[in-house]
């Protein structure tokens, strides 16, 4: 293993910005240092006129594998997430087979272990008849991210939909459970409604389908179960104005026990983007009318909403090219999320401080990771050297997704992502890649 000192650059680590060196020795941050020599050989990469950021952490991907590897793999995407500066991720258990047992659970640490170029951690699946199994998973909480529930459509039997389950889940998990939450019943009878006036639908009819309020009553639902039992809830990819009534900024997020996500392409699309982009940007829950993506970003900057991440979910080009109604749901974002950010931060939307906070400071809080999220002497040296004068262009040629598209294809951002480390490696550099380590397996202070 190498070790490294990054030189001269602009250090951007809990809410403040500090010109120095950061010393990395067998994969840890050693030292962070306002200048200094070393008294021992080290690799020197030259920060001057960058940003030096924690790697981010995105608690919400879909990777594919096991079972739809045509679309994805933790391999593959792995690779995109370190190339656009995210050096840990947290993968959905909606694979095939879903992730119903602690043996499918573990089956996908060990494609972890050997393939991953980012740091890792899967969620367990629940169904409405898998409940033993999904409190097995109490006895791994330092090594598990999460219990995951979906609490609205879903493809197969991921959605739990009996409430006897879903108390007896919110009452016994010890881990935090994390929900997609929209309304089945909502959702079905605005689908029936639409097509009773109009047969042949299209991407402007999703949000429709997927309103505001089938969010908000899955979302009330859920907070719901985790106050009468005294839950670690955490509410997947808040899509509307509406639901930012039920989280507040009083509490600091270490005493949360109710937390929330946004998503960058909700920060982004709005509903006038349909016209252009149709299917390429059908998700769920759906991006929406524009005065949600106001009311998101003002939460997003007031600390209702307490962390950002992508729902990273690829398909192929043919499965987003379907009819509207045949369309797969989802859109890759994983390896632009971060250079995203970074332009809302030269718009003056938000500061690079606060894109650190919510992209890795806040989810490492989140989700209580251990010894990651931050630039601090003796944590994993999980670190991204961005450049903010060096503009980027997401082309076909740069796309590193296995589905091989971008909806943000032909968008310029403002900088570029021109190092990764992962656990001390630089697993990315000046568009190479290192294969050569693997990324590890998050631990949790539970």
């Amino acid at each position: 293993m190498m070790d490294y000192i990054i030189k001269d650059t602009s250090i951007v680590n809990e809410g403040k910005i500090l010109q120095g060196d950061v010393l990395i020795k067998k994969g840890r941050i050693e030292q962070v240092l306002h200048s200094g020599n070393v008294k021992y050989a080290v690799t020197e990469i030259d920060g001057s006129g960058k940003h030096l950021l924690p790697g981010a952490i995105d608690d919400q991907v879909h990777f594919r594998e096991p079972g739809l590897t045509h679309k994805a793999n933790i391999y593959t995407e792995s690779r995109a997430a370190v190339a656009g500066g995210v050096t840990s991720f947290m993968e959905m258990p909606n694979t095939s087979p879903p992730v119903f047992t602690q043996d499918l659970l573990e089956d996908k640490y060990a494609i972890g272990a050997q393939t991953s170029l980012a740091n890792y951690s899967f969620f367990m699946g629940t169904s409405n008849d898998n409940i033993e199994e999904v409190l097995k998973t109490n006895k791994k909480k330092n090594e598990v991210c999460g219990v995951k529930i979906f609490m609205g459509s879903s493809t197969g039997n991921l959605l739990v939909d009996n409430p006897l389950v879903l108390d007896k889940i919110f009452a016994n998990t010890e881990l935090l459970i994390a929900t997609h939450c929209e309304d089945e019943q909502i959702i079905k009878h605005n689908l029936a409604e639409l097509k009773r006036i109009k047969p042949v639908l299209e991407p402007s009819d999703h949000p429709v389908i997927r309103n505001e309020e089938g969010c908000f009553e899955s979302s009330f639902k859920a907070i719901q179960y985790a106050k009468k039992n005294g839950s670690r809830l955490h509410i997947l990819h808040i899509s509307t104005a509406k639901e930012l009534q039920l989280f507040t900024n009083l509490i600091p997020l270490a005493d949360k026990r109710i937390t929330a996500e946004v998503c960058v392409h909700h920060l982004h699309f709005t509903s006038d983007d349909y016209a252009s982009l149709g299917n390429l940007i059908k998700c769920n829950p759906a991006i929406k009318a524009p005065h949600n993506k106001a009311a998101l970003w003002e939460a997003l900057l007031d600390d209702r909403l307490d962390v950002i991440a992508t729902d990273h979910a690829p398909h192929t080009w043919a499965e987003k090219n379907e009819p509207y109604e045949i369309a797969h749901a989802g859109l890759p974002l994983v390896q632009h999320s971060v250079l995203l950010m970074l332009h809302y931060v030269q718009q003056g939307n938000i500061s690079i401080e606060k894109v650190v906070q919510k992209m890795s400071h806040a989810v490492a809080d989140c989700f209580q990771i251990k010894e990651r999220g931050y630039i601090r002497e003796g944590y994993f040296a999980d670190l991204v050297l961005a450049d903010m004068q060096q503009p980027s262009t997401v082309k076909k040629e740069n796309i590193y997704y296995k589905c091989a598209w971008s909806p943000l294809e032909g968008f310029t951002f403002p900088a570029t992502i021109n190092n990764t480390f992962v656990n001390g490696n630089m697993v990315y550099g000046n568009m190479q890649f290192d294969e050569s380590n693997k990324g590890m397996r998050l631990h949790f202070n539970r």
